[in-house]
């Protein structure tokens, strides 16, 4: 039997969770609540601003959760696990048609194969309050290989990352334009957005003139991976991708993207140690700075969108 997630929260959410605050540099989001010393990542805020839903890891990321926090009118509620999620490893959720849709990606069994655990794209619709049984895209999208991150664009188009030996990379970026009974068959992005290295975890604005998404092992890379973005020219090409810069990136891992353009900011996840001590004389001190936020293990930032210059590179 696979065991489940458990979610012990010892704060009050509803003082740590404000999303109209616009930071002029990346801060931890939601410390002591969705930022603790767990490792948190991938964030996806309804565009209402009254439910917001991350993946909640161990220290290890053995077992990752889907949670959600809702507001009312007394306030954010309790982080709990969605209906659907805990057994096995759900991961990226992303809000669509309006919120009622929940893209992510999971490791459940796929088209009645019990012996494939690799990761797929699925999806789980609302209906009167209450999401519905997860269900899978088509192997238009999912094959077998990962696929993860999903991310949609106004237009119901799909942009993804996936793992396949017939890609540029090691993983690349993919897109499926929505047709009238699902989606038609994937296609990697051109060579200004992938290459022959790690691209991954991509983040596309509603119109699919910007996307931003992590790569590793680039010439320009700070660390662990960094944030790049790209924006398309007059003609609809996508432009050579840029390092979005020490502002944003840091010498750990930095992914996950998300945008919240109803309030102006720009989340993502990263790895960053905050204020490591140069030593520790006790083992009391060293329990307590794993013990908090900032530990080296995922959290989630946030930084004003005003602040970033989204601009092409220049040649």
């Amino acid at each position: 039997m696979v065991a489940g997630c458990k979610l012990e929260v010892a704060h009050d959410p509803k003082a740590a969770i404000e999303l109209t605050s616009t930071p002029l540099s990346p801060e931890i989001f939601g410390e002591g609540i969705i930022s603790t010393s767990l490792y948190e990542r991938d964030i996806a805020i309804h565009p209402s601003g009254n439910e917001l839903i991350y993946t909640l890891a161990d220290y290890k990321q053995n077992r990752r959760c889907l949670v959600v926090l809702q507001k009312t009118e007394q306030g954010w509620s309790e982080p709990r696990i969605l209906p659907f999620s805990g057994q096995y490893q759900d991961i990226e959720p992303f809000f669509a048609h309006e919120g009622e849709r929940l893209f992510f990606a999971s490791n459940r069994p796929i088209f009645q194969d019990s012996s494939r655990n690799d990761y797929n794209i699925w999806y789980s619709d609302r209906k009167a309050g209450s999401w519905g049984e997860p269900q899978a895209l088509s192997e238009a999208v999912n094959q077998k290989g990962d696929e993860f991150f999903p991310s949609v664009s106004e237009s119901g188009n799909l942009y993804f990352t996936a793992a396949r030996q017939a890609g540029p990379g090691r993983e690349d970026i993919y897109y499926a334009k929505a047709g009238k009974d699902g989606f038609e068959q994937a296609v990697p992005l051109d060579s200004n957005i992938n290459t022959a290295l790690f691209e991954f975890n991509a983040y596309i604005s509603p119109k699919e003139d910007l996307i931003v998404f992590s790569s590793f092992g680039r010439a320009d890379d700070m660390g662990g991976g960094d944030l790049y973005y790209s924006i398309k020219d007059s003609m609809g090409n996508w432009m050579p991708s840029s390092n979005m810069g020490a502002g944003i990136n840091s010498e750990k891992l930095d992914y996950s993207p998300f945008i919240d353009w109803e309030r102006g900011n720009f989340y993502f996840t990263s790895e960053r140690v905050e204020q490591l001590p140069a030593s520790w004389k006790e083992v009391a001190e060293l329990r307590a700075y794993a013990n908090q936020y900032g530990n080296g293990f995922g959290n989630i930032f946030r930084v004003s969108l005003e602040k970033l210059e989204l601009t092409p590179r220049q040649e």
